[in-house]
Order: structure tokens, then sequence, then C-alpha cells
């Protein structure tokens, strides 16, 4: 399996395709864009099976449209952040000067599950804290978690956002990243890749947590 990952819209968010050897993919957080992903896939003769959402913050959910409007697949989301697609005051667009407003009917998770999607495997982790519907997607298949803003190099995600919780967020990345074999390549929502142990060992967030 392939991972490329592909920085979009004015704030730089990670979309990601997810690729199997037979040419089928999965497209994580496509935040904007959505034109450009579109062409991007087509390039490589991709074909889509599904959107996955670490969460519905308007700069990882604003290329959904375009993508949707080439391919019929689903759109997976937490339940609790539903209701973030269409509504630009929860995800957070009113407040950064626009309005995204993603309209279609979301495939919802709930709870730490198991997706599988053609040939791909995913363990869906809850990570809230930088929002409350955050989730991570685990996929041993390739050695990677896709982290969303949970966690990122050297830093962990914000949580001046509403519904926000800073000690949340610690104790799902404790819980639910940092138990990851520590070879695990961690792709986070903005900036490079890292994995579980250079975290463990040099992320000044995570040190003296309990």
């Amino acid at each position: 399996m392939e991972w490329t990952r592909i920085p979009v819209g004015p704030i730089q968010a990670n979309a990601y395709l997810l690729s199997s050897a037979d040419r089928q993919c999965l497209i994580v957080d496509p935040g904007a864009e959505g034109a450009a992903l579109v062409r991007r896939i087509e390039e490589k003769g991709l074909t889509p099976l599904a959107i996955l959402l670490t969460h519905a913050h308007f700069d990882h959910i604003g290329g959904i449209p375009d993508v949707l409007a080439r391919w019929d697949i689903p759109v997976y989301v937490h339940e609790k952040e539903k209701q973030w697609l269409q509504d630009p005051a929860l995800n957070g667009s009113l407040y950064f000067g626009g309005s995204v407003a993603v309209r279609c009917e979301p495939t919802c998770l709930k709870g730490p599950t198991v997706l599988n999607i053609g040939p791909f495997v995913l363990d869906v982790r809850e990570t809230p804290g930088h929002s409350p519907g955050s989730v991570s997607y685990y996929c041993k298949q390739a050695n990677i978690v896709f982290s969303g803003d949970a966690l990122f190099a050297g830093s962990i995600g914000r949580t001046d956002l509403p519904g926000g919780n800073h000690q949340q967020l610690l104790k799902s990345i404790h819980d639910e990243l940092l138990t990851l074999p520590e070879e695990t390549i961690v792709l986070s929502g903005h900036g490079p890749e890292t994995t579980i142990a250079a975290e463990m060992d040099a992320n000044p967030f995570l040190h003296g947590f309990s």
C-alpha cells in the first residue's frame, strides 16, 4: 500500500490518498482544492472507495463536494460532528472569513470500530480533545495512523476552539496513539509525518502527563 500527502488550502491542511496495489484508494480529509484533488486521483489512475474524515473542521472538509460530484462514495465522520459538515458556525469557517457547508448524508462512526473497505482495514480510534468527534485511523497493513489534528510532529492540536479540551486531548494521545507500535508512521492533519517513537521521545507536550 502507498500513501500520498497533499497539502491543500490557505491553512495547508493535509489531504491524503491511501492506495492499494489494485489502484483502489481512500481519501482522507479532502479539505480544499477539491477539483485539483479529483484531477490528481484521475491522473494516478485510482478508484476512490470512500472519504474518511478525522474531524469536521472546515479546513478538512472543503473539498468534499467536488469529490462527491465525481464519485458517489460514502463519507465517514464521527456522529458527534455530523451536523458540523453543513454548519459554518460549527465547522469554524464562519470565524475564518468563509462559509463552508457540505451537504451530504454521511456514514456516522460511533465508538471504537474496525472499517473494512475494499482491501483496506482501518482501526478507528476515538481521539477527542481538538474537537469532540476527532478520530484517528490506524492501518496496520500500511504501518500508518491518520491522526488528524490530534498529534503533530513535535506538537499537538489546538484546544482553544469550541469543543476543545486540553486534558482530554492529552489523554486521547496517550491512550489511543502512543499505545500503537513505536514504528507506526503518524500522518498528521498539518505538517510533516513523524513516528510514534519520535513523539514519545521528543514531543515536549507529552512529557509529564498523568
